[in-house]
Parts: structure tokens; C-alpha cells; sequence
């Protein structure tokens, strides 16, 4: 018996690959910490900066004008990086090595493309056992996760140019309606 291709209806930011990943990195981050992060301050620092992430991107495609979206979009990208700070002083403060971008382990996070693979199922690896490799991995997609966050804003703010805001968009319409 074949299985049917069902596609869930989900909103459209759901789609984009910057809200996709950093579902990822949140999901990851709630495991890192159970597993090495001792610290309870430091635990819901790292687990709300991981969430502040997907669920700024959320809110953000909600709003009514392009602003508002630029505004949290950038929020979303200042959480990712304070999280990708928090990997890194991880690693730092234990002294243990942050990987080069050419790592063979490296390369191969890079790799990594994400996908819906269920209604509410996203294909995120599974995280390793070893912290090094783990908070390496991590800090790669954050990186990973912090060009796509900046090429977003960039992209938000192009059409914000060529399309105008609210105020812009209302305005026309109010003078189309009026005849002139």
C-alpha cells in the first residue's frame, strides 16, 4: 500500500529556511543544556535566546507593516547571537577548542539542510555525545543561522523600499478610493 503524500497547511514563514533552523538550533539548545549546562541562569538564558529566535520570526510575519517585521527580525538575530556567544564561551571557558570552519566535522554540520519531514517534525540530527562536538555544532548552525537572519532583514528592508510600509500602502488605497 502506497502512503499518501499528505502536505500540512502551515503558514508561510513556517516555510522559510531561517525559521526551519532555528526551530532546529531550539530543540538542540533545550538538549545541550540538560546534558552540560549546570547553571539554571544560565540554562534559561541559553534555552530563551535559543527560542526568542523561530518565535520573533513568527510574530514578526504577523505584523501588519514591514516595520514591524524588520524590527522583530532583528531581535530574532540579536538572540541568535547572544546564543552563539554562549557556545562559545562554553567552550572558551573550559578550554576546549573552537573547530575551524575547514574541520572535517565542520564541513560536515554544514551540510545539513532542513526539512519538514512530519505535521510537526523537522529532520534535526541527533546531538552528540561528546560537549565538544555538540556546542561545535551548535555554534556552526548559530553561524549558519546568523547570515540567513541578516540576509532576511536585508531582504525585508529591499521590499520595504520598493513597496512601502502601512502608512504608505494605506494611504494610496484611501486616495484610489477617493478618485484620486
Amino acid at each position: 500500500m502506497q502512503e499518501k503524500n499528505t502536505k500540512v497547511d502551515r503558514p508561510g514563514y513556517e516555510y522559510l529556511v531561517v525559521y526551519m533552523l532555528g526551530k532546529v538550533i531550539q530543540d538542540l539548545t533545550v538538549e545541550f543544556c540538560k546534558h552540560w549546562i549546570k547553571s539554571i541562569k544560565l540554562r534559561d538564558q541559553m534555552e530563551g535566546a535559543a527560542r526568542s529566535n523561530p518565535q520573533n520570526i513568527a510574530e514578526g510575519s504577523t505584523q501588519p507593516s514591514l516595520k514591524g517585521y524588520i524590527k522583530l527580525s532583528g531581535i530574532a538575530h540579536g538572540s541568535n547571537e547572544e546564543l552563539t556567544k554562549d557556545f562559545e564561551d562554553f567552550l572558551r571557558q573550559r578550554g576546549l577548542p573552537i573547530w575551524d570552519k575547514n574541520h572535517l566535522k565542520i564541513r560536515e554540520f554544514r551540510e545539513f539542510r532542513v526539512v519538514w519531514t512530519g505535521q510537526n517534525s523537522l529532520n534535526t540530527p541527533e546531538l552528540p555525545n561528546d560537549s565538544v562536538e555538540a556546542a561545535n555544532m551548535l555554534l556552526t548552525f548559530c553561524n549558519q543561522e546568523g547570515y540567513l537572519l541578516r540576509k532576511h532583514v536585508e531582504s525585508l528592508k529591499r521590499k520595504h523600499e520598493t513597496e512601502g510600509g502601512l502608512t504608505e500602502r494605506l494611504y494610496r488605497r484611501r486616495r484610489e478610493y477617493r478618485g484620486f
